[in-house]
């Protein structure tokens, strides 16, 4: 699969295969005589034997005998193109590290079965016939493939697949040069293949100090400097970082007091009803409990809270070390998008720029772009940022840019040139500077002209039509822009692979939406790169820490935690958002108290952007498990500790026990074309541990297999979307898809680098707000309902820490807050209109449950706030948004989410009105009505109108009734400082109150005025004579 070669479209199910080629222009191609040696020039030459010699039997680099000679005996040893170590052929002399090589086959190490050598020999006989592709014979012939496969080379680059000419190698020639998609591959028949791709760090250690001996004595202090860097190498790349003693123990102490009073509280409102307001009393009671219930959920996964510290520089002392090969791990990157007009092409491009500038290597990463609205205007927007890419990478490495997304960069209210020491930087960066924005009008170019869609369909520039012109059905696309032979900056340096990717569609197919998208984005990665890690985005979340998946790789690639790590979260932060946070759009309270807590059990949970996966835990594997701990052994001196030794028993089975475990686990792996899907090379790829692709394989077949893995039937009978990949049944994948690692044992990890990982943007009004929280609240519902409900889910395998399922109940229960929200809201009107109130009157040591209930709730949220070093005012909108959400939006999600479950009804509550506001933060005054402001709207009234009409009645009623009022106001007055923001969202900005709110509160007020006359506070209730008994009509 060659970069720039063209779109390619094709659909499985109807045999489609198309190509269709741009207008690059023609470049020159040298002949590949295989005969001539790549380092000096010289004729390669015969071996012993007659035969051509190959010095690599893994790639097959041309290399002749005397620089083969050379390498082994003076250099590093490895291959130039693949970095695998030479081996030693015949006739030539032995150096050091042949005899450890050769020795591995020693009778002492014959029952050694290394896992990732048996997985390797699984995968071959996979591959080669012991599964078969489910549609047909398999296609030997190139000429079938289009021309995009393969080409003809003249210096292969290292790690890309060696092409010789074929049937169609003509057609190819001068006049179509293709890059060929970087895929390490073996010849068929090879002894290994990728086994020493990246040789361990005690084998590189040992061959480390093997050179330094070779090289004769060093001076003392030398040997004792490479010594140190030996030794910080060694020290792990990360470690925990407890909260000080004097800052969580309080916190816990409060906590159990708080628990304590809350029962006592409890207890005393239960055993004092108020008989002349019943119905109220209940009410109210029946609310404090379930908040008591939601508190305990929500405050004891906070118990153990923990810091985490990363040691950059340890990670690149131990995976890249000079004059040797870099062993840091590829990292495959996803960016989903669905709608350009919803989600700018610009902000995306941004996003893709960030990722390819990225300090990391570029051999190492390959971004994925889903574009699953099937968009033309994506696809040109990609293109035109792939070649923006080759000027604004090389810039950002050259001067250390930060961040790495250029709109951000060069709108950053700082002096740009604070550590600029470079005398070219400001002549280079006001050229970049024009560059961006010649870049930027022509993307809103693009934009523009996708607004009106002509007749016939978008048509691209080669006379072909868009296979994606009907958006519910067209073929899976593929285009590489970039890649490793031909994608260079312009500075000639190598850029990272930047893959389009479109997934098939068609009507009556269940598409599963972003989950469905990203499971398609899994398997097009492994099939074409299959890294062992994976980085998940949003459209508009960019790289703000160039440095951010190395943070990852310090937790991921430790060997001593790294193994049972599935993925490391990091924390959203957002650009955009205005300085007093009115909606809590930062959400700072969960990802810096409630996150912290969770990475102190099992790890935090997944939020769906910002993640770095481990791959093989998304195919459902289960982490690898630790050594066992021995059992207690006791003298016999003792009789009560005495046991019987068991012997151990033999049978005929353990005789062959060999030959018949290797059978059980080849026919074990071939039922795996029913778990991952009917793709030989694609269930091959999920054997690989450590990342790489399928043996043996052609570009031609990956291509093929490409396309076949996205197609809109590949996942039907297979388990994506219940078992693998992102997990289906709600639109919030990512709390499913996370809770089902952490039920299989799995911990994730929450890394919060000084500088944050990554930005994004956030909607700032409050009725956009509202239908964001309206999304999720309503995506927890639907998971409340699922089989995977975190409620009665993964108690099989008792995996999942107690701790850790509280705070996943939680996330599906706190929608159902509102109701109880929402009755005790309306309370302190109802207490104000009729003059009963939901408690009795209370004597003094009564009263010290009350305060003391206060006292701890405040005294929780001051020591909450000083260990986790969130400001006040953020916890204080915090506060506000939850009772602003919970009796608008979380209150439509349950009712949403009960219609869907129980009556198949499925409603949505969307805009219908808008106006906006070009001036700065101009969207946080922007005016959408949405049914969700009802609810709200009508509490704020109501209790407004009760505070005037309880203080009415005090006034008209004289002294003595001042006294209950106050408790009655406190709580009315509680309830309208919560709902304050919405207040001030209803006026929008300079008190330009809506219409729609005018009529609303007009409605409401005849309502109460109603209410208002029933009760007359002004007339003076005075009781006279029984008419009956007199018999005078007083």
């Amino acid at each position: 699969m060659e970069a720039s070669a063209g779109l390619v479209a094709g659909s499985h199910n109807r045999n489609e295969l198309v190509v269709i080629h741009g207008h690059e222009e023609p470049k020159s191609l040298k002949n590949l005589s295989g005969q001539v040696c790549e380092i000096c020039g010289d004729e390669v030459g015969l071996t012993v034997d007659g035969e051509l010699f190959v010095a690599c039997n893994e790639c097959g680099f041309p290399v002749c005998r005397p620089c083969y000679e050379y390498e082994r005996r003076e250099g590093t040893q490895l291959c130039p193109q693949c970095k695998t170590r030479y081996k030693r052929l015949k006739g030539s002399p032995r150096v050091e590290g042949d005899d450890d090589e050769e020795d591995i086959d020693d009778i002492e190490h014959e029952f050694n079965i290394d896992e990732k050598n048996t997985n390797t020999n699984i995968a071959e006989a996979m591959l080669h016939g012991k599964m078969s592709y489910g549609r047909g014979p398999e296609d030997d012939d190139n000429a079938q493939y289009p021309p995009v496969i393969a080409g003809v080379r003249s210096h292969p680059v290292s790690g890309e697949i060696p092409m010789s000419n074929h049937a169609y190698g003509e057609q190819m020639g001068s006049s179509l040069h293709k890059r060929v998609h970087p895929y390490p591959v073996s010849e068929p028949g090879s002894a290994t293949w990728d086994d020493k791709k990246e040789m361990g760090w005690k084998e590189r250690m040992d061959d480390w100090k093997m050179q330094q001996g070779n090289l004769g004595p060093e001076p003392d202090d030398l040997a004792d400097q490479d010594m140190a860097i030996v030794d910080e190498a060694r020290q792990p790349l990360s470690r925990k970082v407890p909260i000080a003693s004097s800052k969580i123990n309080p916190y816990r102490m409060v906590i159990v007091a708080r628990l304590v009073i809350l029962a006592f509280f409890l207890r005393y409102r239960l055993l004092n009803p108020v008989h002349d307001a019943f119905g109220l009393w209940l009410t109210s009671v029946i609310c404090e409990i379930w908040f008591a219930f939601s508190w305990i959920l929500d405050q004891f996964p906070k118990w153990f809270p923990i810091d985490r510290e990363t040691y950059l520089d340890r990670l690149s002392l131990r995976y890249e070390r000079e004059a040797e090969p870099n062993m840091l791990s590829p990292v495959d990157i996803f960016v989903s998008t669905v709608d350009p007009m919803k989600e700018p092409p610009l902000v995306t491009a941004n996003t893709v720029l960030s990722i390819l500038a990225m300090d990391y290597p570029v051999d190492k990463i390959s971004c994925y772009i889903s574009d699953d609205g099937a968009s033309m205007c994506t696809f040109e927007a990609l293109s035109e940022t792939a070649e923006f890419a080759r000027k604004w990478v090389p810039f950002c490495k050259k001067f250390s840019i930060e961040p790495r997304a250029p709109e951000m960069y060069f709108c950053e209210k700082v002096d740009y040139l604070k550590d600029k020491v470079q005398p070219t930087f400001v002549k280079e960066r006001r050229a970049m500077k024009r560059e961006y924005e010649e870049f930027k009008v022509r993307i809103n170019a693009l934009v523009a002209k996708a607004q009106k869609v002509p007749l016939g369909g978008w048509i691209m520039q080669d006379g072909t039509p868009w296979p994606g012109n009907n958006t519910k059905d067209h073929p899976g696309m593929i285009q590489v822009f970039l890649g490793h032979s031909g994608g260079h900056d312009v500075e000639g340096n190598e850029l990272p692979r930047l893959v389009y990717v479109s997934r098939e569609k068609r009507p009556g197919f269940q598409h599963h939406k972003k989950a469905g998208a990203m499971n398609a984005l899994v398997r097009v990665s492994g099939v074409l790169t299959n890294a062992p890690f994976m980085l998940n985005l949003d459209c508009d979340h960019y790289l703000n820490n160039s440095k951010a998946v190395r943070e990852a790789m310090c937790f991921l690639m430790d060997p001593q935690v790294g193994k049972k790590v599935c993925y490391v979260q990091f924390p959203q932060r957002f650009d955009g958002i205005d300085r007093h946070d009115r909606y809590a759009n930062r959400n700072t309270v969960f990802f810096d108290i409630n996150m912290k807590g969770l990475d102190g059990i099992q790890g935090p949970v997944y939020v769906g952007t910002g993640c770095v996966f481990r791959r093989q835990a998304l195919y459902g594997y289960e982490p690898p498990k630790g050594p066992k701990r021995p059992k207690m052994v006791s003298c016999d001196c003792c009789p009560c500790f005495r046991r019987r030794k068991k012997l151990p028993k033999y049978s005929k089975d353990d005789i062959n026990g060999g030959f018949d475990d290797d059978k059980e686990l080849l026919m074990s792996q071939m039922n795996f074309e029913k778990k991952f899907g009917q793709s030989p090379i694609f269930v091959t790829s999920t054997l690989m541990i450590e990342g790489g692709v399928p043996p043996s394989s052609s570009p031609a077949a990956l291509l093929k297999e490409a396309i076949h893995v996205i197609s809109c039937g590949y996942e039907d009978k297979t388990e994506w979307g219940s078992e693998l990949g992102w997990i289906y049944g709600s639109i919030t994948e990512d709390i499913l898809t996370g809770f089902k690692m952490h039920c299989r044992g799995w911990r994730s990890i929450y890394c919060m680098p000084k500088r944050a990982a990554f930005k994004g943007s956030a909607p700032i009004n409050l009725s956009d707000r509202l239908n964001q929280v309206l999304r999720w609240a309503l995506g927890s519902v639907e998971i409340f309902f699922s089989r995977h409900s975190p409620v009665w889910y993964g108690y099989k395998n008792g995996k999942l820490k107690w701790l850790e399922r509280f705070a996943y109940v939680n996330t599906t229960v706190y929608p159902f807050t509102s109701l109880p929200l929402l009755a005790y809201c309306t309370l302190p009107a109802i207490c104000l209109l009729t003059g009963k109130f939901i408690m009795p009157e209370i004597s003094t040591f009564a009263s010290l449950f009350f305060i003391a209930l206060f006292l701890s709730i405040f005294t929780t949220g001051i020591l909450e706030l000083r260990w986790s070093g969130v400001s006040i005012e953020e916890w204080w909108r915090n506060e506000q948004f939850w009772v602003i959400g919970g009796v608008s939006a979380h209150l439509f999600a349950v009712i949403q989410g009960l219609l869907k479950v129980l009556a198949g009804i499925d409603t949505n509550f969307t805009v219908t009105s808008k106006a906006t506001d070009d001036e700065e933060f101009g969207e946080l005054y922007a005016f959408k009505w949405t049914t969700l402001l009802i609810p709200p709207t009508t509490i704020l009234i109501i209790n407004l109108v009760g505070v005037v009409a309880g203080i009415s009645d005090a006034i008209n009623n004289g002294y003595n009734s001042w006294g209950p009022l106050f408790g009655k106001l406190f709580f009315a007055f509680w309830v309208i400082v919560h709902l304050y923001p919405f207040l001030k969202g209803l006026m929008g900005k300079q008190n330009r109150t809506p219409t729609i709110v005018v009529i609303w509160s007009v409605l409401l007020a005849s309502i109460f005025s109603l209410l208002w006359v029933r009760i007359d506070p002004f007339i003076l209730k005075t009781k006279g004579p029984d008419t009956k008994q007199c018999g005078v009509n007083c």
